[in-house]
């Protein structure tokens, strides 16, 4: 059975089903980035996103069985991811601040003042998301970093459009305030 990439995940899906290994690296392959991506926000360290995405894939292949195909392979996949990695970071004390991924940027990478405030905005940033409840991470992390829209969000989640308008409002607030006691106690260092 020749495995094309070109083909749609349910084409995928059915060939996994008929014992195709390689459909199924086609899709872990296709869907790696997102799963990461999620994972990291939820979990705010490069190592455990890492363990929770193989988690993921383990748990998706080991469930494919049970997909029915309702709704679309990534809205599947990410719930399991989110499910997850909130799963993983309830039962593990995740520190609040992680220096070791901002590491990649030593000092002969930084060019200019614009790079060192990037840096500088993701790492409050993420200490500021380690902070928050992974309801509101997960949240936070469609909408901004996936640009999933609030439809896309339900699909995903299981939660109607006008429950996310208000998770979302609220975790922007807390979000928010995060961001202002972080800062405030930088700039109270500082003096």
């Amino acid at each position: 059975m020749v495995v094309k990439s070109e083909l749609a995940d349910t084409e995928l899906i059915d060939q996994v089903r008929s014992g195709s290994t390689r459909a199924y690296q086609t899709l872990v392959e296709r869907h790696q980035d997102y799963v990461y991506t999620i994972s990291y926000r939820i979990m705010g360290n490069r190592e455990d996103a890492e363990e929770v995405s193989q988690d993921v894939f383990v748990k998706a292949y080991n469930g494919l069985k049970n997909f029915q195909g309702h709704a679309k392979f990534t809205s599947w996949i990410y719930r399991i991811a989110m499910n997850t990695a909130i799963s993983y970071r309830r039962k593990k004390k995740i520190p609040l601040e992680t220096i070791e991924d901002y590491k990649q940027f030593d000092q002969g990478e930084i060019s200019n003042m614009v790079d060192y405030q990037r840096l500088e905005q993701r790492k409050f940033l993420q200490i500021a998301l380690n902070s928050m409840l992974p309801d509101d991470v997960s949240v936070l992390t469609l909408f901004y970093f996936k640009e999933l829209s609030l439809e896309e969000m339900s699909e995903i989640t299981g939660i109607g459009v006008n429950t996310l308008k208000v998770k979302l409002f609220r975790a922007r607030k807390r979000l928010s305030t995060a961001l202002n006691r972080i800062l405030k106690n930088e700039v109270n260092s500082l003096i």
